[in-house]
């Protein structure tokens, strides 16, 4: 896409994303320095420039990511910008919704139906639940049982029981992780 006469704002400056309560949020630091993921993180992009251009003759907006190699910070940054823009078609009280991703908080199959819980309500989906986790697997969506994926984005706590894991949203959902799906989420949680 080309847009013609750009109007720029240059921004250079240290940002401190957080995907808090599902929602990347960017937090200006102070002189350049750029803190990616959780508190207590100590890898640092130094140097990150935020450009933005707009125009009113622009159809669509375009995201351009310019580094130096395509590492996890990146693909980061890239799930965080996937996950705002994916749309699921579900169905409540025979009428159809179109709702964000990012909304979801976790998914659900039982008895051959599939159902997607948000912070307000409860969706049924025509896709079944491997169909589901293929599209959002770009998405800060993992398995957490041969029934269930749940967005990463919303877990506040994690607790070890035996083998398994017990995940905590901030709103008190109680998601169980079973022991064949533990350690690929651990791993996940803590990178």
């Amino acid at each position: 896409m080309t847009c013609l006469n750009y109007r720029h704002m240059l921004l250079i400056c240290q940002c401190n994303w957080a995907a808090g309560n599902g929602i990347l949020g960017i937090y200006f630091g102070k002189l350049g320095e750029y803190y990616l993921n959780k508190p207590g993180n100590k890898r640092i992009i130094q140097n990150m420039k935020i450009t933005i251009n707009t125009e009113v003759q622009c159809a669509e907006t375009e995201i351009i990511v310019n580094c130096s190699r395509l590492d996890e910070d990146v693909e980061k940054i890239l799930a965080a910008i996937r996950i705002l823009d994916m749309k699921l078609t579900v169905y409540k009280d025979k009428r159809q919704y179109t709702i964000d991703s990012s909304d979801v908080i976790y998914i659900e199959s039982i008895d051959k139906r599939t159902f997607l819980y948000t912070n307000t309500d409860v969706y049924e989906s025509h896709l079944r639940l491997y169909e589901l986790e293929e599209k959002l697997a770009s998405c800060n969506f993992l398995r957490a049982s041969k029934n269930c994926l749940f967005n990463i984005n919303y877990v506040q706590s994690i607790e070890p029981d035996l083998h398994r894991l017990i995940l905590t949203s901030a709103k008190g959902i109680k998601l169980i992780v079973s022991r064949q799906y533990a350690p690929a989420v651990k791993q996940k949680l803590e990178a």
